[in-house]
């Protein structure tokens, strides 16, 4: 009886240790790693954080972006995007336009199973990001 007792109390002592399940937070950046099925060239930045005020921003590796978005459980939308004017290098220009296109299609987020964040177009992969350390 005494063994019952104390395996039911350090199963309860372990599931109060689980790990919080990862979330999207608000207020915090993120760091993105693929656009769809391309990695990012190397040594680009390309960020997003999602402000609580309805409104992104971020680099596209060129230039600042920003837009309204809308979020409601999974389901995440953002609006016409803006962003600065500046030049850069042709494929730095090209990913950045793959990515703000890319942006314009999300429909819905999820955490993959290694706590990578996704944003999900109708069709195709996902932009996939890392909460940005620091």
């Amino acid at each position: 009886m005494k063994r019952l007792a104390l395996t039911a109390m350090v199963g309860a002592g372990l599931m109060g240790c689980a790990a919080e399940p990862v979330q999207l937070q608000q207020n915090h950046s993120y760091i993105l790693e693929w656009i769809g099925e391309r990695p990012l060239m190397d040594y680009s930045h390309l960020t997003i954080t999602l402000g609580d005020d309805g409104r992104a921003y971020g680099n596209g590796g060129c230039n600042h972006w920003f837009a309204p978005y809308t979020l409601d459980g999974d389901k995440l939308s953002f609006g016409k995007i803006g962003s600065t004017r500046k030049m850069c290098g042709e494929a730095l220009m090209e990913q950045e336009r793959r990515f703000l296109q890319a942006l314009e299609q999300v429909q819905r987020w999820d955490i993959s199973p290694i706590d990578q964040m996704r944003f999900w177009p109708a069709e195709g992969k996902p932009l996939r990001w890392w909460l940005e350390e620091g």
